[in-house]
């Protein structure tokens, strides 16, 4: 998966304040932007969805302990087996029986969450939905009797003859809190960033005043922050909900012998 930097798109919010006079909305749409980015990395970077496309490359899954290979002219080597029919073919880096299942199963990874899948193309063709499904944990499964390709050539474009594509969404589904956490940070943006205003602007660099008896202490900003907190309650009980463990972003397991769908970032 490419390195990630923010949201694909400003979270949608519902929004329990007035926009500060003199602020267009151009304004809004910005500090709408940078409430999200904040709160989609303090949160894991977990949320979205946001579009990805991938090129699945190919997985080997017979195991090499029972096999013996015999080097051949084609990408790869040679792994006979007898499948479950009693015929002879060649191990599918696509697919394998698993502990579950009775029968081969093609399917291929595609790192997640996955929230949904767009379309899936295949030799230039855009395959029905029903042709296919996800399992946990971002196992797309075909289910039509046929297999994913073997192999594909990496150097035509998506789309063509002999490729391989496929088009999903990734990252969790922001709900009613997630909104509400993104509207009450962007209020706050609003309130301390409109004209006439140095709300997020100053720095404040005191933590303790007295007068006439009366005793306010500030919060350590720097180490409210260095929490991974923001000091706005709604906001901080949505990030201790989603992220208890303060994580700065999902847990993976790498494999040296896993190799990962492919993902092109430019153009």
């Amino acid at each position: 998966m490419a390195i990630q930097v923010g949201p694909c798109d400003p979270w949608p919010t519902a929004l329990c304040c007035e926009t500060p006079e003199g602020m267009d909305e151009a304004d809004v749409t910005r500090w709408t932007a940078v409430a999200s980015q904040i709160l989609w990395g303090l949160s894991g970077r977990r949320w979205g969805p946001c579009p990805v496309t991938v090129r699945p490359c190919r997985k080997r899954c017979a195991s090499t302990e029972f096999y013996s290979f015999q080097a051949g002219t084609g990408v790869g080597p040679w792994i006979p087996y007898i499948g479950v029919d009693g015929l002879w073919r060649n191990a599918s880096p696509c697919g394998c029986k698993s502990d579950c299942s009775c029968s081969e199963l093609c399917e291929v990874y595609l790192p997640g969450p996955v929230h949904d899948v767009v379309s899936v193309n295949v030799d230039g063709t855009v395959l029905e939905p029903e042709s296919y499904r996800v399992d946990a944990p971002g196992m797309l499964v075909r289910t039509d009797g046929e297999c994913w390709p073997e192999c594909q050539d990496m150097a035509a474009p998506a789309g063509d003859p002999d490729t391989f594509t496929v088009v999903y969404r990734w990252g969790l589904p922001l709900n009613e809190a997630a909104i509400a956490a993104v509207s009450d940070l962007t209020c706050h943006f609003l309130k301390g960033c409109a004209p006439g205003s140095c709300g997020c602007k100053a720095g404040r660099n005191l933590s303790r005043v007295s007068r006439q008896g009366v005793d306010l202490e500030f919060p350590d900003l720097a180490m409210l922050y260095a929490d991974g907190r923001t000091g706005l309650p709604l906001v901080d009980l949505w990030l201790s909900m989603v992220n208890p463990g303060r994580l700065s972003s999902p847990s993976r397991v790498y494999s040296p012998d896993f190799k990962r769908p492919r993902v092109t970032t430019w153009p």
